[in-house]
């Protein structure tokens, strides 16, 4: 470069040209071994390292040594030509040390990155353990709470679901059981072999009927307790037609079913005719019905009539109030860890920001003291930086400046 510009000047000049540019002529070898010493390398990683840890520092002396020597340009026309040589040394000094924390800049980075992210996995893991370890125990909290609250006196919801669930399985037993006689019987009045809604009309027709058997007893034992003989007498009455209504229609076609098999094994000796249909029938009645009724539809019927009638339920007066427990409280602790942890991440990000970010300002600070030592004759940044808040008070700069350029006008 400088010979090519030494061959455009006349023969006289190029003496003077030599010794002027005599304190730069150097500065493009040497900028071209730095460069190649910092970008190229053998082996891909440690190229990659070369360019992280050398590349920067290597542009911020190659900048300092180009401004330092077209600084000496300039000594011999500056007023204060010590001050201006003390601020260059100093800013090289400077230099070093950015150099210096830079590179260990880098390095406490990477620790806390690392640290960060193991923080990250740890707190995931420990989430992780703690969603697991109380989705395992959730089974057993919520039966511990279950049985601490149905314990307690109060309306028997068992009872009544019970109750709901055997006139359901009940129905659906006599449905399948009256099926074929009602399709038969139905398909000879209308003419229709296939009947759709047959099925849930009489399955909704036996669950109202087997309830309302549960109903007649519970009120019977109402009559009984109250001694109530005239309401008695009735509910006995209304019981047998209620009772004869579901043996002749319901539990005869179950006696029906087991005959062959009662048959079979008697060798033909005993046929049931109609009255030991009809009483076996009844046995099964009273048997299935007593059963029901003693384990849990005594408890329930008494709450499915009062929700029924809009009443107050039975046992809800007795029901005290207790302070309410903490519900899901493993969650709460799950979102109350990861709040803090969070807290931590966001702490530590910044501090992450600023190591990533510091040593790197730190080297521009220094390229720009060089530059405005040549031009102003002081530096403007106090290195090294403690944090980015100095990094971004740059209005005590102009002021420094300015204070300082007033200075030199008096």
């Amino acid at each position: 470069m400088f010979e090519t510009l030494a061959e455009t000047l006349p023969q006289e000049w190029q003496g003077l040209y030599q010794l002027l540019i005599l304190p730069v002529l150097w500065i493009p070898s040497v900028q071209a071994h730095i460069l190649a010493a910092s970008w190229t390398g053998n082996y891909s990683n440690f190229i990659i390292l070369k360019r992280i840890f050398i590349l920067l520092p290597a542009l911020l002396v190659i900048a300092g040594i180009w401004i330092s020597m077209l600084g000496i340009y300039t000594v011999p026309f500056r007023a204060n030509r010590i001050h201006f040589i003390a601020a260059l040394a100093l800013n090289w000094w400077d230099a070093l040390k950015s150099i210096w924390l830079f590179v260990i800049g880098i390095f406490r980075f990477l620790f806390l990155l690392f640290g960060w992210f193991w923080g990250l996995l740890v707190m995931s893991f420990r989430l992780v353990v703690q969603f697991i370890r109380e989705l395992i125990l959730f089974p057993f909290k919520i039966g511990s709470q279950f049985s601490s609250k149905y314990f307690q006196p109060g309306v028997p919801w068992l009872a009544v679901i019970l109750t709901i669930f055997w006139s359901a399985l009940e129905a659906g037993i006599f449905t399948y059981t009256l099926m074929p006689l009602l399709s038969e019987v139905l398909s000879d009045l209308v003419g229709i072999e296939t009947h759709k809604f047959l099925p849930p009309i009489l399955f909704m027709f036996l669950f109202l009927l087997i309830s309302g058997s549960f109903a007649c007893i519970q009120v019977l034992t109402e009559a009984i307790e109250r001694k109530q003989f005239k309401a008695v007498i009735q509910m006995l009455l209304v019981e047998f037609f209620v009772m004869f209504l579901e043996v002749f229609f319901l539990y005869r076609e179950l006696v029906d079913a087991v005959t062959p098999w009662i048959a079979q094994h008697t060798d033909e000796s005993f046929r049931m005719g109609l009255y030991s249909t009809l009483l076996f029938s009844t046995f099964g009645w009273l048997g299935i019905r007593g059963m029901t009724w003693f384990l849990f539809g005594r408890y329930g019927t008494p709450s499915l009539l009062a929700i029924m009638s809009r009443q107050k339920l039975h046992g809800a007066e007795v029901i005290e109030e207790r302070p309410k427990e903490q519900e899901m409280l493993w969650i709460k602790k799950i979102v109350e860890t990861f709040k803090n942890d969070i807290e931590w991440f966001k702490q530590n990000g910044q501090a992450l920001a600023e190591l990533a970010i510091l040593p790197i300002v730190q080297l521009l600070a220094v390229a720009i003291n060089f530059c405005i030592i040549l031009v102003a004759g002081q530096a403007v940044f106090q290195l090294p930086f403690k944090s980015m808040a100095e990094v971004m008070s740059t209005k005590e700069i102009l002021e420094k400046l300015a204070l300082k350029k007033s200075k030199y006008s008096k």
